[in-house]
């Protein structure tokens, strides 16, 4: 019997497929314990995630019997083992709070990961990564010296077999190339006035312009600068009471709030990429 596993499946919508994959997994003796689907109406395509367990057969095998079902189905799917948790790499600069919040919600079994590694281009933080156990890689970053840089951190990606980047707060952009090696599985976090207050010292813009509301936007790495799937959104009401301290305290809290449930969901393998959207079978 194999443990829990997750399924995941998009293909173009059809009448039966539902049942279709229903049966596929009774007939391996698999029972559901989960299920979640969604019809996009503006694209035709079918998603839905499957958690089962009791399968008769092994991982693998189950593999090899999906390849086959979802042939005539066109469908895109992943299996995954639901107990697992993944493996992940951090990248950081000099702002620590939302590094802080995933070590702790990690360390105390809130978020289905194994934190591999922190990445940075200052030091700053190396103290946090190290109270933590977690080894700590520092790289200067010029313009000389990019591209090197980022291939030696792609291969500490490699190496620890990461199935997600997190950037947390990481000031430095990836190129083309390193966007197209980390699709679908790096996550960024940024202040939700984009575009609206772009460039530096966000907060202190908001807060000349007298805004009502802000707030944090977590989304898939593209080449295409903070313009990537959005996982997950939140904002916060401010009033014309509160200073750009007050501002960037509470912008910096629901950073991390956004970040921590943008991370659970990936890791739960809830989210499924819908072109530049996603669903959330949250």
């Amino acid at each position: 019997m194999t443990q829990p596993c997750i399924l995941n499946l998009s293909c173009l919508d059809r009448p039966g497929v539902v049942h279709a994959v229903s049966g596929f997994l009774l007939e391996h003796g698999a029972n559901i314990e989960e299920a979640a689907q969604f019809h996009d109406r503006d694209t035709g395509l079918f998603f839905m995630r499957v958690q089962f367990s009791g399968a008769r057969t092994s991982v693998p095998e189950l593999r090899g019997a999906l390849e086959t079902f979802a042939n005539p189905l066109s469908a895109r799917w992943q299996l995954h083992e639901a107990m697992a948790k993944m493996r992940a790499v951090v990248f950081v600069s000099s702002e620590g709070h939302c590094l802080n919040d995933l070590l702790f919600r990690w360390k105390y079994g809130h978020l289905p990961i194994e934190v591999c590694a922190v990445i940075s281009n200052h030091r700053t933080l190396e103290p946090m990564a190290e109270a933590h156990g977690v080894p700590f890689h520092h790289f200067e970053v010029t313009p000389e010296s990019k591209a090197a840089v980022e291939r030696d951190q792609l291969r500490i990606v490699d190496a620890q077999k990461a199935e997600l980047v997190v950037l947390a707060r990481y000031m430095q952009v990836f190129s083309d190339s390193a966007c197209a090696a980390l699709a679908g599985r790096a996550i960024n976090i940024h202040h939700s006035f984009l575009p609206s207050f772009k460039g530096a010292r966000p907060y202190q813009q908001a807060h000349d312009r007298g805004v009502k509301l802000i707030g944090a936007t977590a989304h898939y790495v593209t080449s295409t600068l903070d313009e990537g799937p959005i996982i997950e959104q939140d904002v916060a009401r401010v009033d014309h009471s509160m200073s750009v301290e007050d501002l960037a305290a509470l912008g910096r809290d629901t950073e991390c709030q956004v970040l921590a449930r943008a991370v659970r969901w990936h890791s739960e393998h809830r989210v499924l990429v819908d072109g530049s959207k996603t669903v959330v079978f949250a």
